[in-house]
């Protein structure tokens, strides 16, 4: 789809503000995190992500006090972003009339669904409105979910939430739910462009990791650092804890940093068990390499 919105980032905008990703791109120009990364992110908690994050310099990419469609469910995926605005007549036409003339079909909020592909995530700015503020219902629900395998976050209520809850799998963090509708009172403004979610700023290929704590998202660049300090967290702790068992260690020697005998023990204890801990082989046979002990 062209651009067709005056707050669109193209391309080459896209790849500028997101300079720090050198890795795969999608023909829109938004990162793309590998499918690798993107599941192991699943065992991630928001706290360590956030953590992780905050360290790197980014405080502001959570968010929460959502409602969740799928509670006991887990959202991962890349960004889609759009953010709406309240309707202003003269602005909406000129905006139909630019969609109509890119092939854009149907209403305007149909338009972000119509490009999304496997394993995005579709965000909307709809700035918290729930009260005529449903972008999407069941039906749109269905359709975002097999083109995308995800549900959504959406800064607004949603419709239908009896039908929504039938779609195994569409996880999605929205701000309430109302049977209004939306499109008569709001206008689309721009898609694959930075978004305002609550007190978080979220760019196209941000990776969206949303559990019952909150949202997430993390910027493509330091994604793989976010799953693999978790890993490490999850498997001293799975470590720590077997030794106490054990009575090999006292918790003085546990919770305090640990002497380098206790990183060796830690090391082969990887190596003796490593086709039997959460963490897939390869990613800690590349932490061995890693260690210096």
């Amino acid at each position: 789809m062209e651009k067709f919105a005056p707050l669109n980032l193209t391309r080459d905008e896209l790849i500028e503000y997101t300079h720090e990703w050198e890795g795969e791109r999608f023909p829109d120009g938004r990162p793309k995190v590998s499918d690798d990364i993107i599941e192991r992110l699943k065992n991630v908690s928001v706290t360590q992500a956030w953590g992780t994050l905050r360290g790197n310099g980014y405080q502001w990419q959570y968010e929460g006090n959502w409602k969740c469609t799928h509670p006991d469910g887990v959202l991962v995926g890349r960004a889609l972003t759009a953010v709406y605005m309240p309707r202003r007549p003269v602005m909406r036409t000129l905006m139909e009339e630019k969609g109509e003339r890119c092939g854009c079909v149907g209403d305007q909020i149909s338009w972000p669904i119509d490009m999304l592909v496997q394993g995005d995530v579709y965000v909307a700015d709809v700035f918290g409105k729930v009260e005529e503020g449903p972008v999407i219902g069941d039906n749109l629900a269905i359709a975002i979910y097999s083109k995308s395998g995800n549900g959504v976050v959406h800064d607004a209520a949603v419709r239908d939430l009896d039908g929504i809850k039938e779609i195994p799998g569409f996880t999605s963090f929205v701000r309430g739910w109302s049977p209004t509708y939306a499109s008569p009172t709001i206008m689309l403004a721009g898609v694959n462009t930075p978004i305002r979610i609550g007190q978080a700023t979220v760019m196209p290929g941000d990776v969206v990791l949303g559990k019952e704590d909150g949202v997430i998202f993390i910027p493509p660049h330091l994604a793989e650092t976010v799953v693999k300090t978790s890993e490490l967290v999850r498997l001293r702790d799975q470590f720590g804890k077997t030794r106490l068992s054990e009575g090999k260690y006292t918790p003085g020697q546990i919770d305090a940093r640990w002497t380098d005998d206790i990183e060796k023990d830690f090391s082969g204890w990887l190596e003796d068990h490593i086709d039997e801990l959460p963490v897939p082989r390869d990613a800690i046979e590349e932490l061995l390499k890693e260690r210096t002990w």
